[in-house]
């Protein structure tokens, strides 16, 4: 490399997908290259604030009012959210397609500002963190990298489940049956949209895939929970065992959760993620139920934190440093997206995970299949099932042991830098 490179990062407009790009993009900053963000324009001021500079986008017409980032996900999560109680196959037709139709119209949308963006910054290399191709990312003659961090499925391969499913690994019952409702109810909308992507300049996507492969491609999941003996990794493929942010603020524990606890009162975190928590029905059910507990809570109240209100054994706020909190819990009840479910590897943390949505499920089954936690319906769980899964994994120490282990060894392959070198390799050709 002969000198500073001009890295343009375009994530989703979603938490998790922006923070992974902001953990590589700070190891890139910090470096000496110009880094700059293609965000979605509701993060305006939120990146600059870290150093970074942003070259927005709209994904559809401006809305009247400012909006927080992300807001557009949020609103479609809380108003789509009886979606959520359906059998994941049910989900095909009136969740997952929806939210694919949305995605691409975002992605027509935005076509013109992209290329525009990349005429401007005229990157060295690009970095695209989402699910759905963006045709002007892979066709400004600079590499591309795709980072996949929203689904260990979305490598596919004929012996895994099939994505959304959160069917087991070990039982193909179910699996062709799904596999043959995804392509009835998506081939059409796939179709027209491998048309668009063509005439935009793009190569043609990849049968019923919404993306491309990269010229690199980096997937983040760490390898003791991957499906690496029946899917392994191709040679443009480079496995992040974690990737953990460093720009969090610091984090003190608040004096009302340090004291007070009995001999069997562990500490724990509870997250719906940014979207799950607009749930504001679901999230009073999960804290009720919690303060039955002798245990003390962290809560990330979401976006519609005003609406949640804590009993006396919990803590929370709208917005909390998840990687500060992580480390100080003995246990993670989470929606089991990508980026928490990761993260609580990265620290050895075991999990409760209530999956809502798209990746959610297929990660809270692969972690109850290989005994990292417990799976539990978000919507029809008992208190004997939530209780009982805390009792559960605060009692197992072989397991906490084994997590302990395991980060250790997650750690040590530091992701972030290893997600870094791989960027600048890339762009130097």
């Amino acid at each position: 490399m002969s000198g500073p490179l001009t890295i343009l990062f375009a994530p989703e407009s979603a938490y998790g997908p922006t923070n992974n790009c902001v953990g590589i993009g700070d190891v890139l900053r910090r470096r000496g290259h110009r880094v700059v963000f293609a965000a979605e324009a509701s993060w305006k001021g939120r990146l600059t604030g870290l150093g970074f500079e942003e070259d927005l986008i709209d994904l559809a017409p401006p809305p009247e009012q400012p909006q927080d980032a992300g807001q557009f996900w949020k609103d479609f999560i809380r108003d789509t959210a009886p979606e959520f109680r359906k059998p994941t196959i049910e989900q095909l037709r009136t969740w997952i397609r929806p939210v694919w139709d949305e995605l691409i119209s975002g992605a027509r949308y935005c076509e013109p500002q992209l290329k525009a963006i990349v005429d401007r910054v005229r990157p060295d290399v690009i970095v695209e963190d989402n699910v759905v191709c963006f045709p002007a990312l892979t066709t400004a003659g600079v590499p591309f990298v795709r980072i996949v961090s929203c689904n260990p499925l979305e490598v596919k391969g004929e012996h895994l489940p099939p994505p959304f499913s959160g069917y087991p690994a070990e039982d193909r019952g179910g699996w062709a049956e799904f596999r043959a409702e995804y392509d009835r109810t998506h081939r059409e909308t796939w179709a027209a949209f491998d048309d668009w992507v063509t005439r935009q300049g793009a190569r043609p996507l990849p049968d019923l895939e919404f993306i491309h492969e990269g010229d690199l491609n980096l997937y983040v999941y760490p390898e003791i929970a991957d499906y690496t003996a029946a899917r392994p990794l191709g040679p443009g493929w480079h496995r992040l065992d974690s990737s953990v942010r460093e720009t969090d603020e610091e984090f003190t524990l608040p004096a009302e959760l340090t004291g007070g606890g009995t001999d069997d009162s562990a500490l724990v975190y509870f997250s719906l993620g940014s979207l799950g928590s607009a749930d504001v029905e679901l999230m009073r059910r999960v804290v009720a139920s919690l303060a039955r507990t002798p245990h003390r809570y962290i809560v990330s109240k979401g976006p519609l934190h005003d609406e949640i209100e804590l009993p006396p054994n919990m803590w929370g706020a709208e917005f909390l440093p998840q990687t500060r909190i992580l480390p100080l819990v003995d246990l993670v009840i989470t929606h089991g997206g990508n980026n928490t479910t990761t993260e609580c590897f990265h620290f050895g943390k075991p999990m409760i995970v209530l999956p809502l949505f798209w990746d959610q499920y297929d990660n809270a089954q692969r972690v109850a299949e290989l005994g990292f936690g417990v799976r539990l319906d978000p919507y029809r769980f008992t208190d004997a099932q939530l209780h009982g899964a805390l009792a559960e994994l605060l009692g197992d120490t072989r397991l906490r042991s084994t997590m302990t282990e395991a980060a250790e060894t997650i750690r040590g392959r530091d992701g972030l830098r290893t997600a870094a070198d791989l960027i600048e390799r890339t762009a130097a050709g």
